[in-house]
């Protein structure tokens, strides 16, 4: 037997209404027996049940969907009347209200404090609280709503969702199930099957947080897709066409209306509107406005200290969260009239900074009214602003190199002459190396003039040997390794397959080779080394290899892969590599790093 059968006799056996009972030991064991294979069976049946359907709970759904479905489950099982979730929210210290059953979220007071209530008394002792007539407690405030509801017992266990990370906190709060009797006694199996319910909940969310995760890092791939599509695509870039790109890729995080991004002169005095979706409708690009027409810009750049606890909106370091902007006291007039027209009920402010100040601002206008945003959904959030950042240099990058483009062309010109002017006159021993320095610097000088002009426009994307490629660019290398007179590397070539076809800009592939070769030169030792390339196919992989002597440390390996070290050209080399659907992989050996390059090959 599963049970112990002795202890389980004897138990029975001290219950009063057992001692008058004459019966044979036999009768005993054949009880208990009944008990474990009827009794025992068919509960653990019916709990299983309960517990897989909990389990089973569709984690893409919000969360307070996930818990209204959670508490209808724990409800029907327990034989309760309704039930109440709340989770303790960090920034206010206060318990929020965060789905119920049956649904009455409306009705129900966004926070209660942490002090004085069962709901914050159950998230500070983790231990179940059992209130046989709430009437009569005095930690349950709003009474008549209970009494309209018909109940007056209930049971509030912990739920309880562990951090993922050191930065976070533990997520903590309160699930209130309510019942119908008065002065009810709770069974011990009472409680610990609500506490079960409720730990299996606990792992619905933590499973949700995973796949919310994921996603948000499958939002930064496509933001930072989008950003480079349109920084290699024609007509340069501008940053309100990104921003109508990628805010787009939020739709399934954020049940938006509209999304701004803003700017904050210097003076801290007026707002500048960069960008907006949708773009048609109320966004007027460039509009200037004052910072104190919106009190809510006023808070986020300090100049206006922040009165205190709010139900109605959300201050933290990292962001503003308005809860209810009709109600929100930063929020003015003239917005909220906007909001309603537009149905807005909640609204995101993102602070960016720029050198430790506030330059920017980006804001997320829901349908929805959200209490809350995860950690995760912040993080992109601020993502997304640090690459808009980026973009809106670039754009500004691309105004300046207008100018550029004249001199250029100029040089361009200039070295043609030269090389004419050269081949005519007599000058046999030097003529060769001169014009060879000559045909390098009108190669360069049209590739400067190809890069000023790619500002506006890359060309078109074509097919493009992949060696040819890189042994131009190795040719251009080896030069410069002479200018700067290390003549102790050794430079190696090949082996080279000269079938390997990439469809690309041109533009975008010699510049990774520019930036990593110059890497890898870089990296040689002063006392000399090897510089080495070759090229070879991989099944449906284009691949380059350059080595070169020198040891990189693991630190510096990550930091390579992760194309988070100093300087724009690796930014710009993993940025390329992605858009065109590539890896790059490093190897450290004793005295030698790798690095290979693949890219997909046309045609495989």
């Amino acid at each position: 037997m599963l049970l112990d059968s002795e202890n389980l006799i004897r138990e029975i056996k001290g219950e009063p209404w057992a001692k008058g009972v004459a019966a044979e030991d036999d009768f005993w064991v054949h009880l208990s027996t009944w008990i474990e294979k009827r009794v025992v069976y068919y509960f653990l049946e019916q709990v299983i049940r309960q517990v897989d359907e909990i389990i089973e709970i569709d984690p893409d759904l919000s969360e307070p969907h996930i818990l209204e479905r959670a508490t209808q489950i724990m409800v029907d099982f327990l034989g309760a009347r309704s039930a109440s979730v709340r989770i303790y929210d960090p920034h206010t210290e206060q318990m929020l209200s965060y789905g119920s059953y049956p649904s009455k979220e409306d009705t129900r007071e966004t926070y209660v404090p942490l002090e004085g209530s069962i709901a914050g008394e159950v998230v500070k002792t983790r231990k179940p609280y059992m209130v046989p007539d709430i009437l009569k407690e005095e930690r349950y405030q709003n009474k008549e709503v209970v009494e309209k509801m018909g109940v007056h017992s209930l049971i509030g266990v912990p739920l309880d969702i562990p951090r993922f990370f050191p930065h976070e906190h533990d997520t903590v709060g309160d699930i209130q199930i309510y019942y119908p009797e008065e002065d009810k006694s709770f069974s011990p199996l009472e409680i610990q099957m609500a506490n079960l319910l409720a730990k299996r909940l606990s792992f619905v969310i933590a499973r949700k947080k995973i796949l919310s995760m994921r996603k948000a890092n499958e939002k930064r791939e496509a933001i930072v897709a989008h950003l480079f599509q349109t920084v290699g695509s024609r007509g340069g870039i501008k940053i309100k066409d990104v921003f109508n790109r990628v805010i787009p890729e939020l739709a399934d995080m954020v049940d938006l209306q509209s999304s701004a991004l803003f700017s904050v002169t210097e003076d801290l005095n007026h707002i500048v509107l960069e960008a907006g979706y949708p773009e048609t409708g109320y966004h007027s690009i460039g509009k200037t406005f004052k910072v104190g027409s919106e009190p809510a810009f006023e808070y986020l750049l300090n100049l206006r200290d922040y009165p205190g606890e709010s139900p109605y909106e959300i201050f933290t370091p990292s962001y503003l969260l308005v809860v209810d902007p009709q109600r929100s006291s930063m929020i003015s007039d003239n917005l909220k009239a906007m909001a309603a027209a537009h149905n807005i009920n909640s609204i995101l402010y993102i602070p960016l900074k720029v050198e430790g100040e506030v330059r920017h601002i980006m804001t997320f206008d829901a349908l929805d009214q959200r209490m809350r945003y995860r950690n995760e959904e912040i993080d992109l959030f601020r993502f997304l602003g640090r690459e808009l950042l980026k973009a809106q240099k670039m754009e500004r990058l691309d105004d300046a190199l207008h100018d550029f483009k004249n001199p250029a062309i100029a040089i361009a010109g200039f070295a043609r002459r030269l090389k004419k002017l050269l081949e005519e006159e007599e000058c046999e021993e030097k003529k060769g190396q001169i014009k060879k320095y000559a045909d390098i610097l009108l190669e360069e000088t049209n590739r400067l003039q190809e890069l000023a002009l790619s500002i506006y426009e890359v060309g078109k994307e074509q097919v493009v040997n992949l060696t040819e490629v890189l042994q131009s660019r190795f040719e251009i290398n080896k030069e410069a390794i002479r200018e700067l007179f290390r003549q102790n590397i050794d430079l190696m070539e090949g082996p080279f397959d000269y079938d390997l076809g990439v469809r690309c800009f041109p533009l975008h592939l010699e510049r990774v080779f520019d930036n990593l070769l110059n890497n890898a030169t870089k990296a040689i030792p002063l006392k000399g080394g090897k510089l080495g390339i070759r090229t070879y196919p991989d099944g449906k992989w284009a691949c380059v290899e350059i080595r070169n002597t020198g040891r990189i440390s693991g630190e510096d390996r990550l930091r390579l892969l992760e194309g988070k070290g100093e300087g724009r050209g690796l930014y710009i080399t993993h940025r390329i590599i992605r858009l065109l659907k590539g890896k790059i992989e490093v190897k450290g050996g004793k005295n030698t790093t790798v690095i290979v390059v693949r890219l997909p090959r046309h045609g495989a």
